[in-house]
């Protein structure tokens, strides 16, 4: 019986988290349950699940929270110091990282540091402090396991070969919703247009990063340091179907893929339950579902986030932070109608051209450097 802490537990990833969990009830059990600000949400779930705790991140809704589940012996906490606590507690086992941002950073680096399994779904941790989780791991015996279905894809595909083996990795991305959109029709896209995702159902911001690929952009840095190998080792290509969810190639010219169609929970299963696979009601290959897939090279003219991408992962350091945070800014404020479309890109490209990188950076400088970033995109 493994004692699963899901922090966000309320956004996408978060409730299908949940439903893998209910499914294996003879498995799983729920130590904690965290979000950020939806209370209604967050005390339904912990009425189904009766958790030890529930912790709101919003410091303003936990009287709300606290009258939600007066009737029940659950422990109600708010803020992120109370998400962190729990994630190291000694009464979990596994933390799901489903919270959305650089918040989700040290919530996953407690539960590193305490040596607990992590499913890391919240990649904004290991894009902006990868080194750092890297070395508490080692440190504490911690077991840091993908969720993302592109990082899930690889690390599955990684076990047909050895380390030094792989030549490439190769991310697959949808190429989002103006895939083939003219570029000079970009400055009248609005908000409600990027937020329409062709394959995948998802929050607000990371529909966002799909739409501009900067989504890919962060999945190469995260790549980059969950295995350990250089950004000129790392590409990306279009393929529309999101069949085929990444791929490595080896040194003898064999191509490994992992293939399934889009469900969140297939990878977060696996994280749950490696190193074995469990059955699952999911439907498998299908010759006229998986009858056409198509492979693209990305354009980067369009897409110049991908660029960006690959310069913070070569250059390291503070880099990935401030990428990271620069993109949630510029983000946030094209959602509030304050930049167009491509302005988004361009406003985090600025950003991180201007910055000077610390190579070895501690968290201190990290949470630096990404207020720094926030503060520039928005003067």
């Amino acid at each position: 019986m493994q004692r699963i802490a899901v922090l966000g537990s309320t956004g996408s990833v978060g409730r299908q988290a949940l439903d893998v969990i209910a499914a294996h009830p003879s498995a799983f059990e729920v130590d904690s349950l965290a979000a950020g600000s939806n209370v209604a949400e967050l005390a339904r779930q912990a009425k189904l699940f009766n958790p030890r705790r529930a912790i709101i991140a919003d410091t303003s809704k936990w009287e709300l929270l606290r009258s939600a589940l007066a009737d029940l012996s659950i422990e109600v906490a708010a803020g992120a110091e109370a998400i962190a606590e729990a994630a190291g507690h000694r009464d979990v086992d596994c933390v799901v990282a489903a919270m959305t941002g650089v918040v989700g950073l040290p919530s996953s680096l407690a539960a590193v540091r305490a040596g607990k399994r992590l499913a890391l779904a919240n990649k904004e941790s290991m894009v902006a402090a990868g080194p750092l989780l890297r070395a508490a791991a080692a440190a504490s015996g911690a077991v840091i396991l993908p969720v993302d279905s592109e990082h899930s894809a690889i690390f599955q595909c990684l076990m047909a070969g050895q380390h030094a083996e792989v030549k490439r990795l190769i991310l697959t991305a949808s190429g989002g919703p103006f895939r083939q959109r003219p570029r000079d029709s970009f400055d009248a896209i609005t908000v409600e247009e990027a937020l329409r995702h062709p394959t995948w159902n998802m929050g607000p911001k990371i529909s966002v990063d799909s739409a501009t690929m900067m989504n890919k952009a962060l999945e190469v840095i995260e790549a980059r340091f969950l295995f350990d190998l250089p950004a000129a080792q790392i590409e990306v290509v279009v393929h529309p179907q999101s069949i085929v969810h990444s791929m490595v190639e080896f040194q003898d010219g064999t191509v490994m893929a992992q293939m399934s169609l889009a469900d969140m929970r297939l990878p977060l299963r696996y994280a749950l339950s490696w190193p074995e696979r469990w059955q699952a009601d999911a439907p498998g290959f299908s010759a006229a579902k998986f009858a056409n897939l198509q492979f693209e090279e990305p354009d980067e003219l369009k897409f110049p986030a991908l660029r960006l991408g690959k310069l913070a992962a070569e250059r390291g350091g503070t880099a990935g932070a401030v990428l990271n945070a620069a993109n949630e800014a510029a983000v946030a404020l094209f959602m509030a109608g304050t930049l167009t479309f491509p302005e988004i890109t361009r406003r985090v490209g600025a950003v991180l051209e201007a910055h000077r990188v610390i190579d070895a950076p501690d968290l201190q400088e990290i949470m630096n450097a990404d207020r720094w970033a926030r503060e520039e995109v928005v003067r």
